[in-house]
């Protein structure tokens, strides 16, 4: 049995920019910054950076509800893959392809006028 599932909380490092593939499937590409539980050497806390594809619904939804900064939920499975740039070079990428998000900052409140 082979198991291949994350589940990550963090922010997002920057604006999501959608993007669509030649044909017409919507793909959101993000990093989130995930928090370290303990402190560093210099007694400060480090922070991990994890790329992430959203593809579809997903990819717009996330695209039109979230910002920089977001904090957001993501499940779903790790993959590697590989291209050559154009230096000829082999660049190597691990990326988590999310199957589900969950916005997780509070909805901000109306403000009522008095």
């Amino acid at each position: 049995m082979v198991i291949n599932q994350v589940t990550l909380v963090g922010r997002l490092t920057k604006e999501p920019t959608l993007r669509y593939t030649m044909e017409g499937r919507a793909v959101l590409n993000v990093t989130i910054a995930l928090n370290r539980t303990f402190k560093n050497a210099q007694g400060e806390y480090d922070a991990d950076f994890v790329l992430c594809t959203l593809w579809g619904k997903t990819a717009e939804n996330t695209s039109k509800f979230c910002k920089k900064g977001s904090l957001i939920g993501i499940t779903g499975r790790i993959q590697t893959r590989n291209y050559e740039n154009q230096d000829g070079k082999r660049v190597y990428v691990t990326e988590v392809l999310a199957e589900s998000v969950k916005f997780m900052d509070k909805k901000p409140t109306e403000e009522k006028a008095f």
